[in-house]
């Protein structure tokens, strides 16, 4: 117990470095693009930034998940750290290469040929990031989880910064006195500025990381390189996989959606109100930074399937306190996207549902990491993958941006199934499904129940939304006496 305490305080010092960039982002910059662009425009900031995770996880194909798994077992992790660093820079500078020389033709294959400049931004950013992955990685590896923290802190200040500058300082400038600005700054640029804010933002980390990166003395064992793609290499098909089902939806729906002159608008709609879900991402990437190092450091442990299952059910209580903190006090989420992108509210409840699935799915997905099976996890993600694509395919012209939602939740609800026995044949644990399962219920419940009344009084709403999450705490208190944990 007192292990599940102590990654229990490192989720939350990760957390730390985490949350507080995402709620910047969403506080500050979701309110300021959802009120200063256009449905349209903001459906071009959320389509490019689906392919920046894309090709994220592509350039770092697997290797970070392999650092961890290799650090683990090699004799020096110095060695491990030097070859994982070195091998990604080296990726990553062919891809600035190819992309720069090819930035026309990626533009307008994408359809943005007249902003070939967006698209060598992102894709240098996209670099910067993959190879930054690594010494975020060591930091991690080695418990620094404050400077980690601080570092990732860092970059979204300056990122909102220098949003704050373009969007705001340099627009009031250029109105009373445009030939000030008339090198530095050009208004028809628009969304493009939100590129440029983020690359000086990955710059500016880039140089902060480099003490860490080069900590060590710069080493390459070929050696270790093969072992290490031979186990990261399905991993990279997992995260393709996975980025599919994540992000895939917001690259096809402007090309799936009947009216072709509401496309983008239906994306921006879209992708403003998945932000709504910030506070379940937000949970779950905490964890999973937490999590990653400590699954693999415990996995010799006598009891870690106990662990591993208890740490299961309790991800899941927090994670459906999250869901009904949101949805019950949907009257004050929503003020923080535009009112123009209200109409696309009711996705809320099922992609918040849906990043659950996500966080519980990535729980289960440490059985095949553990064990070295990895080829299942790619089987399972191209899986899920394959059904993203076909209900998309389905959905989306019939139902619009409902669809996209709808496959999403549908996509990791059939994940968790295959994944919970393909892992119970293999990494059997014994996960408390029966209240796992009342826990889900009564929080459904809850949540009809308060849909059901809608109360017009915003006040009276607020304290009969803050009575149910109190009697969905009491409920939690009692039947598992939570405070137990923290107390031993």
């Amino acid at each position: 117990m007192n292990q599940i305490k102590r990654l229990a305080g490192q989720t939350i010092i990760y957390g730390f470095g985490t949350i507080a960039p995402r709620i910047l982002n969403f506080l500050l910059l979701t309110p300021l693009y959802t009120r200063i662009f256009l449905k349209s425009e903001y459906g071009v900031f959320t389509e490019l930034y689906a392919y920046i995770v894309f090709l994220l996880v592509i350039l770092t194909y697997g290797m970070e998940t392999g650092f961890f798994r290799f650090a683990k077992s090699e004799k020096d992790f110095r060695t491990v750290y030097s070859t994982s660093l070195i091998t990604l820079f080296t990726t990553s500078l062919i891809f600035v290469v190819f992309t720069s020389i090819f930035s026309h033709q990626l533009a307008s294959a994408i359809d943005y040929e007249h902003n070939a400049n967006f698209i060598r931004w992102f894709c240098i950013i996209v670099s910067i990031d993959a190879f930054t992955s690594i010494p975020f990685a060591k930091l991690r590896y080695e418990g620094k989880a404050k400077k980690f923290g601080l570092l990732k802190i860092v970059n979204v200040l300056v990122n909102i910064g220098f949003n704050a500058i373009f969007f705001m300082v340099f627009p009031l400038i250029y109105k009373n006195n445009p030939e000030l600005l008339k090198y530095v700054y050009n208004p028809e640029l628009g969304v493009g500025y939100v590129f440029i804010a983020n690359l000086i933002a990955s710059l500016v980390t880039l140089l902060l990381l480099i003490p860490d990166i080069f900590s060590f003395k710069i080493r390459y064992d070929f050696e270790l390189i093969k072992r290490m793609m031979v186990y990261s290499f399905p991993l990279l098909i997992v995260g393709i996989a996975g980025t599919i089902n994540e992000v895939l939806d917001k690259i096809l729906m402007k090309h799936l959606v009947q009216d072709p002159s509401t496309a983008l608008e239906q994306v921006g709609v879209y992708g403003a109100n998945y932000k709504l879900a910030v506070l379940m991402t937000i949970f779950i990437q905490m964890f999973r930074y937490a999590a990653e190092p400590y699954f693999f450091s415990r996995m010799d442990d006598k009891n870690a399937k106990e662990q591993y299952a208890t740490i299961m059910k309790y991800f899941i209580i927090i994670g459906l306190f999250i869901f009904l903190g949101v949805m019950l006090y949907i009257d004050i989420f929503k003020h923080f996207i535009g009112t123009e992108f209200h109409s696309g509210l009711k996705i809320v409840p099922i992609i918040l549902l849906a990043n659950l699935f996500l966080g519980i799915l990535y729980n289960q997905s440490m059985w095949y990491k553990l064990t070295n099976l990895t080829k299942y996890g790619a089987m399972i993600s191209l899986i899920g993958a394959a059904i993203t694509i076909i209900l998309n395919i389905l959905l989306v012209p019939v139902f619009g941006y409902m669809g996209a939602a709808w496959a999403t939740l549908i996509c990791y609800t059939s994940m968790i199934i295959v994944t919970y026995f393909m892992g119970q044949k293999y990494y059997k644990i014994n996960y408390d499904l029966k209240n796992i399962s009342i826990y889900f219920a009564v929080a459904i419940v809850i949540y009809m129940v308060n849909r059901l009344l809608a109360i017009d009084s915003f006040n009276l709403q607020l304290i009969v939304s803050t009575i149910f999450v109190m009697i969905y705490a009491l409920f939690i208190y009692k039947k598992e006496d939570v405070l137990m944990i923290f107390n031993k």
